[in-house]
This record gives structure tokens, C-alpha cells and sequence, in this order.
């Protein structure tokens, strides 16, 4: 079955800690904590374009940061684990 969600990779810099909270609060309900301030998201087109602009509005954009890349569709696995494996998302919607 083909889904319309795609894997994304989502990493943070944030500089003051009260918009730090407020970003890792956000990515924590979008997605999975892969490490730190490394987030995996399961995101629709629609999602992605909300978490974007929740993201900047919390964000001091001359001192902050946020990668996001795209790891393409669900189910292809792209990642490599040495030590401690992170746990991953499921494939499918989740509830946020």
C-alpha cells in the first residue's frame, strides 16, 4: 500500500534553552527521538509545511537552526546502527 507520508530526518540547534524546550516539545509530537536533538518524522506534505512554520515561529532565525532531510518513502530501510540501536518508527499514521 502506498502512503503519502515520507521519512524525515529533522535536527535542531537551538541557542536560548526556553525555544529549546519549546522545539524538542514540537518535535516530540511529530515524530520519534532518534538521539539528542535528532528527530525521525513520518510526515505528509501537509504535516511537514505546519512543523516548518511551528518550527520558525518559536525560532530566533538569526541564531537557531533546523535541517530537515528527506529520507524518501516509508519502508526503505537507510539506516545503520553501531553500538545501541534507536528504535524507529512503524510503518503507517501515527496519532499525535
Amino acid at each position: 500500500m502506498r502512503t503519502n507520508r515520507r521519512r524525515y530526518l529533522i535536527a535542531y540547534d537551538i541557542r536560548k534553552p526556553v525555544r529549546l524546550r519549546r522545539i524538542c516539545k514540537l518535535m516530540e509530537a511529530n515524530g520519534e527521538r532518534l538521539q539528542y536533538s535528532v528527530f525521525i518524522c513520518d510526515l505528509n506534505r501537509t504535516e511537514l509545511i505546519h512543523l516548518r512554520a511551528d518550527s520558525e515561529e518559536i525560532m530566533n532565525l538569526d541564531e537557531d537552526s533546523v535541517v530537515i532531510v528527506d529520507l524518501g518513502e516509508l519502508g526503505e530501510d537507510r539506516f545503520t546502527f553501531v553500538g545501541r540501536r534507536a528504535g524507529l518508527p512503524t510503518q503507517g499514521a501515527q496519532i499525535v
